[in-house]
């Protein structure tokens, strides 16, 4: 049995993308973990390294 097509109804507003994102990311389960751990590692070692360039030079140091 399948699942009726929210599109052929006309009286059900079409689902709205966070829904559809939210539906996607527990079908692909762990893919979806990792990308998002990659992400995160990712924007934390980008942002430590800008914190790092942007350091103030302190004389006597």
């Amino acid at each position: 049995m399948t699942e009726p097509d929210p599109a052929a109804d006309p009286q059900t507003p079409p689902p709205s993308f966070i829904k559809l994102a939210m539906r996607n990311m527990v079908r692909k389960g762990r893919q979806s973990l990792v990308h998002f751990g990659l992400t995160a590692l990712g924007l934390s070692a980008f942002l430590l390294l800008l914190a790092w360039l942007g350091r103030p030079q302190l004389p006597g140091g």
